[in-house]
């Protein structure tokens, strides 16, 4: 097994939490077994999006309670797990039952279509709930957003992603904070589905168009104090520059997001 993402995990392991949010990958808390199966689950994860080479890192807002929260793997609940690429996935709960996420589901059904697959990571990485309910979700705080940066450097570093997409605005928030130029998408529960897949099928125009010059990495535009100015362009940010051309035939078909009521919104912020 490589060693590769050792200190990265042991650094999410050694995290200390309020009373607030969970966890998940803890090497202190009780539920050792269940911590230690996500926290191979995401070393899985990581090596096969290394092995692939991603050029893009989705950045979420934090896990659900029944997404990440019980996987280890972000915008992934236990029935997508076992379903995505790479070998030795393992549930991480008792019982024969699969957690469901609707915002998981959803966010699958656009990037299995993307090639390479980007990486999927939360601006929190950890599971925020409100007190006394461990099984709900809430928003993080700036306070744990600043925790989730570092992680944010950290994988950066590790992958060196020419393009960083912030799903949702507490994301976009974090990835503003950091001067990290991004592009940003809407976040697929409370309503927004359609939005989130418009901005994907964008962000797949943007990627299949041919570009003459060669850009430069995220990482290097950041060491060398450089970023891209965003403006607003009908209410949405948008980094400065052309338009996105007209669709390509590789383009996020939309018909690919599953729009049944199974799929509605369930309360999770994975």
């Amino acid at each position: 097994m490589s060693k590769r993402f050792d200190r990265f995990i042991a650094a999410l392991a050694g995290v200390q939490l309020s009373d607030r949010a969970c966890n998940q990958y803890s090497s202190i808390e009780d539920d050792l077994r269940g911590n230690a199966i996500r926290r191979r689950n995401l070393r899985r994860y990581l090596e096969m999006l290394d092995s692939i080479g991603p050029d893009t890192m989705l950045v979420g807002e934090a896990p659900s309670y029944r997404g990440g929260r019980l996987t280890g793997i972000p915008f992934t609940s236990e029935q997508v797990m076992l379903q995505i690429p790479g070998t030795g996935y393992r549930k991480a709960t008792p019982g024969p039952e699969r957690s469901t996420e609707a915002s998981a589901t959803m966010v699958w059904a656009i990037i299995r279509k993307m090639n390479p697959l980007p990486l999927l990571w939360n601006a929190f990485p950890f599971h925020p709930f409100q007190r006394g309910n461990p099984r709900s979700n809430r928003l993080p705080s700036m306070s744990e957003l600043l925790i989730g940066q570092d992680f944010i450097r950290m994988l950066m570093r590790l992958f060196d992603f020419p393009r960083i997409v912030a799903i949702g605005n507490r994301a976009s928030l974090s990835l503003s904070h950091m001067n990290i130029a991004h592009e940003r998408v809407r976040h697929p529960s409370q309503g927004g589905k359609q939005k989130f897949v418009d901005g994907m099928a964008r962000l797949s125009q943007l990627t299949s168009s041919e570009d003459p010059m060669p850009r430069k990495s995220q990482i290097q535009e950041i060491k060398e104090g450089r970023s891209v100015r965003e403006r607003t362009y009908s209410g949405r940010n948008q980094p400065a520059g052309p338009k996105a051309p007209l669709p390509t035939k590789n383009a996020v078909k939309l018909s690919t997001v599953p729009s049944s009521a199974k799929e509605k919104y369930r309360g999770g912020r994975d």
